[in-house]
């Protein structure tokens, strides 16, 4: 069975997320966006839980999860997720068996307030961490393992330093792909994943990564064993320069250095602004070769940008205008769901429907789009004529 999934999301309850992160609207715009399967995410927040109880249902205790409400014709499903802050910030994500296991490992960990946020503040390290993880039987890696802010390379050389065991998986994060991540040795033999971290259900952010993966049943385990042993058919993402974090640039004026320059002005800007050590940089830092090395196996890293983007671009609309909007539910009405038009869907039917699109759908096929390259915060942006 193959399955697109996006693993990493965030709910309401999470600081800057949208209120609409509920079960329906998720599930709902979900399916637009052409996802078979979703994280809950948050999923050791007690508010959460009791709303993912009152609106999903356990699917023969398979782990999965579908809205009790079926006249909805919804076919998206849930996986119980959380993401959680160790105590030197790294962001960890993990895959919870059930909703029922969520609620018993809360008391295992040690935090001030585990409700103060969706994303809990966990007094502990990466090695107490995934000691629990591994109690609880869930499946666990470093949240984008890149991101200045929070990823594991941000404060660490090696994972192992982190862990002191190996992780199940690695998430590369928005300001990264394949290409730059198997620069790094130590990487060539984990399973990468690609997820959204969305703070919002519209799907220009939901599924703006997400996996194609090969299961053999839609239940954890089944997730499990694909994620243990790398049966990702494609990942999906972001062009890195996408990212607000791929190059090295200044917080306020966002100009772009190169690492090496950065560090030379003790990572302050000429305006006077800090520089932030960006994805490529610090990945330059890492390498282990000039070029990417691609262990067998490693699934094609194919670009995506959200389609209600591109047709803000091409219209030059907001991309939640009724403009843009109208466009977008045409095109999904017409064609299935997002993934499709992006990918599979003839540029000449495009073409039919919107001329602009189609010709920046084909540059975006070709991967020939002008992107400006995000830096110091700002997200990259896609130049089009």
């Amino acid at each position: 069975m193959i399955i697109n999934a996006d693993l990493h999301v965030h709910s309401k309850y999470s600081m800057a997320t949208s209120k609409n992160m509920e079960p329906v609207v998720m599930a709902e715009e979900s399916q637009k966006k052409g996802l078979d399967l979703i994280a809950t995410g948050d999923g050791l927040h007690s508010g959460w839980l009791d709303e993912l109880e009152d609106a999903l249902v356990e699917i023969d205790d398979s782990g999965i999860y579908k809205l009790k409400d079926d006249t909805l014709g919804v076919n998206t499903k849930f996986i119980t997720t959380t993401e959680v802050e160790d105590n030197h910030r790294i962001h960890h994500l993990i895959l919870i068996p059930s909703l029922e296991v969520a609620r018993a490992m809360r008391d295992d960990f040690i935090v001030k307030n585990m409700d103060a946020d969706g994303r809990p503040r966990i007094r502990m390290d990466g090695e107490q961490i995934i000691e629990i993880a591994r109690k609880y039987n869930c499946i666990i890696g470093p949240a984008h393992i890149f991101t200045p802010w929070t990823g594991l390379y941000k404060s660490y050389d090696s994972i192992e330093d982190c862990y002191k065991q190996r992780p199940d998986f690695v998430e590369l994060g928005l300001s990264s792909d394949s290409d730059l991540a198997d620069l790094i040795d130590e990487l060539k033999d984990y399973t990468f994943l690609t997820n959204s971290d969305s703070h919002s259900p519209w799907p220009h952010r939901m599924g703006r990564e997400f996996n194609k993966m090969e299961v053999d049943e839609l239940t954890f385990e089944g997730i499990r064993r694909a994620i243990l042993n790398n049966n990702i058919i494609e990942n999906y993402g972001f062009d890195p320069r996408m990212g607000k974090y791929h190059e090295t640039g200044c917080i306020d004026c966002y100009k772009i250095y190169s690492i090496f320059d950065a560090q030379e002005r003790n990572m302050k800007c000429s305006c006077g602004g800090r520089i932030k050590k960006g994805v490529k940089g610090r990945i330059e830092e890492l390498a282990s070769y000039d070029v990417a090395h691609h262990p067998e196996g490693r699934p094609h890293y194919q670009y995506i940008l959200p389609l209600a983007e591109l047709l803000s671009v091409v219209h030059n609309k907001g991309v939640m205008t009724k403009y843009v909007q109208s466009r977008y539910d045409r095109l999904i009405e017409l064609f299935g769901c997002e993934i499709d038009v992006l990918l599979n869907v003839d540029i000449e039917k495009i073409r039919k429907v919107d001329m602009l699109l189609a010709n920046a759908l084909e540059s975006y096929r070709n991967d020939s789009l002008d992107v400006e390259p995000g830096r110091g915060g700002c997200y990259g942006k896609v130049n089009y004529n």
